[in-house]
């Protein structure tokens, strides 16, 4: 597989305000296993073995269980997952697959009960940034396993 556009150095201006969209939700509070949790989810979704690789890397070096991150396509069906985890996990599934049901009211309410207005507005951007970071690497070919855990974070 090769590249097909090197979209950091075509568009460095557009790779800053990723990275910026980046450092905000890194500092807005929600738990950072949480947000790699509802990336991976995401790319699993998309199908952006980059991103894939990226975050199963991240949260391997976070700490986080394997067992979870196994079974993470098949997290309603497993108990390993908190409340709060399994209503980010809904929200992260509804805004990513936006056109299939308009992100529906009773997965908005599941959200509701286990994060403030902040938070779900702060999730919500989570998903759209991995969404558009899914949508950049897929369709720029960027060659998954290269990448190193924590190296996203040498960009701050």
């Amino acid at each position: 597989m090769e590249a097909r556009f090197h979209f950091m150095k075509a568009a460095p201006g557009a790779y800053a305000a990723m990275l910026g969209l980046e450092h905000y939700l890194h500092d807005c509070g929600l738990e950072q296993n949480l947000l790699l949790l509802i990336k991976l989810r995401a790319s699993q979704i998309n199908g952006c073995a980059y991103c894939l690789d990226m975050h199963w890397k991240d949260l391997r070096a976070s700490g986080e269980a394997e067992q979870r991150m196994y079974s993470l396509d098949a997290w309603r069906e497993c108990p390993y997952y908190t409340e709060r985890e399994r209503a980010a996990l809904a929200w992260a599934e509804a805004v990513t697959l936006i056109s299939k049901d308009h992100a529906p009211d009773a997965v908005y309410e599941e959200a509701r009960a286990q994060f403030s207005e902040k938070e779900i507005c702060d999730l919500t951007l989570a998903v759209a940034a991995i969404n558009a970071w899914n949508r950049l690497v897929i369709s720029s070919r960027t060659v998954p396993g290269g990448y190193q855990a924590g190296s996203a974070k040498a960009g701050r």
